[in-house]
């Protein structure tokens, strides 16, 4: 069963950087896209970012196009979103997710989620 844990959550001012990451566990890494995905209060669940079982493709919703990093490192099965220039808006519950198909259309696999929350 794969195992999903994810660390680097806090409380930051806006404008600031915040490094999430999370390691995977019981099952080979390269087997699995990763994204990462977000819930603020009251808001349902958005993707935030993808990347592919490689690395060599990443994906981005609109609003963090520029601001946050997805990358992998396949030698460690972890999988980090660099967040840069932090507002308000992105203060939620960010979960890292494991796609099996390698098409960001089946995430399976789910962490526990760490909170952001950036003051203005």
């Amino acid at each position: 069963q794969v195992q999903l844990v994810e660390s680097g959550g806090g409380l930051v001012q806006a404008g600031a950087s915040l490094r999430l990451s999370c390691a995977e566990s019981g099952d080979a890494f390269t087997n699995y896209a990763m994204g990462w995905f977000r819930q603020a209060p009251g808001k349902e669940r958005e993707f935030v970012a993808a990347i592919s079982k490689s690395g060599t493709s990443t994906y981005y919703t609109d609003s963090v196009k520029g601001r946050f990093t997805i990358s992998r490192d396949n030698a460690k099965n972890t999988v980090s979103l660099q967040m840069k220039s932090l507002t308000p808006e992105d203060t939620a519950v960010y979960y890292c997710a494991a796609d099996h198909t390698g098409d960001l259309t089946d995430f399976v696999f789910w962490g526990q989620g760490t909170q952001v929350t950036v003051s203005s």
